[in-house]
């Protein structure tokens, strides 16, 4: 099977996440649905179940492929507690912790653009 071009539009998409740091945080919180859970971690560790009842409109898939995903860039510790039925719980990593003040800036800057373009 041949390799992948490397005029191909991923394999510079691949470059620019390797080289620019802007380009590879938002490639990490990125996407429909990984704020949204990042934000809802950022109050307490919460359970499958917990997180599934916040997100109703997301499938299960969907919801363990993100939490999957969110883990694997280590914004996500997953703990299993040996317990009958087993526990499991999410927590912010250290590293996701520190993205609660620029995720409330961002908020913050989303709320003040919200009301400018419903005023104008």
């Amino acid at each position: 099977m041949a390799g992948r071009k490397l005029s191909s539009t991923y394999t510079r998409n691949e470059q620019c996440i390797i080289g620019c740091d802007l380009t590879y945080a938002v490639y990490m919180i990125g996407g429909r649905w990984k704020l949204l859970i990042l934000n809802k971690l950022s109050h307490k560790p919460l359970r499958f179940s917990e997180l599934k009842k916040e997100f109703s409109y997301m499938s299960d898939r969907m919801l363990t492929l993100q939490l999957k995903a969110l883990e694997q860039d280590g914004l996500v510790k997953r703990t299993v507690y040996a317990e009958v039925p087993p526990r499991v719980e999410y927590a912010l990593t250290e590293i996701a912790l520190e993205l609660g003040p620029i995720m409330e800036q961002l908020s913050q800057w989303g709320k003040k653009q919200r009301r400018q373009t419903a005023a104008g």
